[in-house]
C-alpha cells in the first residue's frame, strides 16, 4: 500500500510538467518517448533482464502493456474533446468499474465494506475534478480509457505474481511505447526541440513510468486489485495539492472535502474483511491453496461448481 501511494505521489507530482511539455510537443511523440526511455533505463541498469524474460513473462507483458498503452491513447484522444477536469473524473472512474469488471469476469465476491470504499472515493473524485459534464465524444473515449485502466489493474493483480516484476516491467512499457509510436508513425516522430521538454520527458521516463510501474507491478502481488484501484485515487489528490503549491491554484472547500473522502476511502479498504473474499487466482478443480491476505492466511479448497474460502489470522508479530 505504501509503495502504491508513493506511485500516485510521483504521478501527481508531474502532472504540471507534463502539461506544460505536452504544448509545445505533440503528445503521441511525448508519450513514445516517455516509454521508450524508461524501457532503456531500466534494461541499461539490469541487462540480466533481457535473459529473464521468459516466454510467459513476455506474453503476460506484452497483454499488460497493451492495456496500459490503450488507456493513454483513448485517454489522449479524448483530451481533445473534453476538459483536463472531466477527463480527470471520468478516468478516475476506473475505481468503481475494477471491482465490477472483477465480478463480471472472474466472479470475485466483495463485501459491503469494499463497495462502501469503491464509492466514497468516486464521490471524492467527483467533488475535486468535476464542474459539469455533457456526454460527447470525448467522454465516450476517456470513459474506454478508464475501463482499460481497470483491466490494467486487474490483468496486473492476476499475472505479476510468481513473475519478475523487473523483466515484466520492461515488457509492458516496451509494447506502451511501440504503441504509440504507431500513433505517431502518421506525422513522423519528433525528438524534444527544447531543453525543458527533455527534462520533462526524463523525469516522467524514469520517475513517473520506470520506478512508478515496477513498484505498481511488484505491490500489486500483495494487494488485491480493487485495494490498489482506491489507492491509486489519490493521484488527482497529489495533483491538486502540487497545482496549490507550485502552480499557484486555489484550494477550494469542495477540494479539500474531496480529498478527505479519498483518504476515507483508503482507511476502509485497509479494514480486514474489505477486500474480496476470494483469491485473484483461481485454483483448478478439486485443488487446494493458501495465499497470504494482509495479516491473515486465505486457505480455500475448490471443487467443481464453487471454491470455498476462509481467512485464518496470524497472532501479530508472527
Amino acid at each position: 500500500m505504501v509503495g502504491l501511494l508513493l506511485v500516485t505521489a510521483v504521478w501527481g507530482a508531474t502532472f504540471l510538467v507534463v502539461k506544460d511539455a505536452t504544448v509545445g510537443m505533440p503528445v503521441f511523440d511525448f508519450l513514445t518517448w516517455r516509454f521508450a526511455l524508461a524501457a532503456v533505463v531500466m534494461a541499461a541498469i539490469r541487462p540480466s533482464v533481457v535473459r529473464r524474460i521468459d516466454r510467459g513473462t513476455l506474453a503476460r507483458g506484452a497483454g499488460v502493456g497493451f492495456l496500459l498503452g490503450m488507456s493513454y491513447i483513448l485517454q489522449t484522444f479524448g483530451l481533445q474533446h473534453t476538459s483536463a477536469a472531466v477527463s480527470g473524473f471520468l478516468t478516475g472512474l476506473f475505481v468503481v468499474i475494477t471491482p465490477l469488471l472483477a465480478w463480471a469476469l472472474f466472479h470475485q465476491h466483495l463485501s459491503l465494506l469494499a463497495w462502501t470504499a469503491v464509492f466514497t472515493a468516486a464521490a471524492g473524485l467527483a467533488l475535486i475534478t468535476l464542474n459539469g459534464v455533457s456526454f460527447g465524444s470525448g467522454e465516450a473515449l476517456t470513459l474506454l480509457c478508464a475501463i482499460f485502466f481497470a483491466l490494467h489493474l486487474l490483468a496486473l493483480g492476476r499475472w505479476s505474481p510468481g513473475r519478475d516484476a523487473y523483466a515484466l516491467t520492461v515488457v509492458q512499457l516496451t509494447t506502451a511505447s511501440l504503441m504509440c509510436l504507431i500513433g505517431a508513425a502518421p506525422r513522423g516522430v519528433r525528438p524534444p526541440q527544447s531543453g525543458s521538454t527533455w527534462t520533462a520527458i526524463l523525469v516522467t521516463a524514469v520517475l513517473a513510468s520506470a520506478f512508478a510501474y515496477m513498484v505498481q507491478t511488484w505491490a500489486q502481488k500483495h494487494v488485491t486489485a480493487t485495494q490498489a484501484a482506491v489507492v491509486l485515487t489519490m493521484e488527482p489528490v497529489f495533483a491538486g495539492l502540487f497545482a496549490v503549491l507550485a502552480g499557484g491554484e486555489r484550494l477550494t472547500v469542495s477540494t479539500l472535502v474531496g480529498g478527505a473522502l479519498v483518504v476515507t476511502a483508503m482507511f476502509l479498504i485497509e479494514v480486514p474483511g474489505s477486500p474480496s473474499a476470494k483469491s485473484d487466482e483461481e485454483p483448478s478443480a478439486g485443488s487446494h491453496f493458501s495465499a497470504r491476505r494482509g495479516r491473515g492466511r486465505l486457505r480455500c479448497r475448490s471443487g467443481r461448481s464453487r471454491s470455498r474460502c476462509r481467512v485464518v489470522f496470524r497472532p501479530s508479530g508472527s
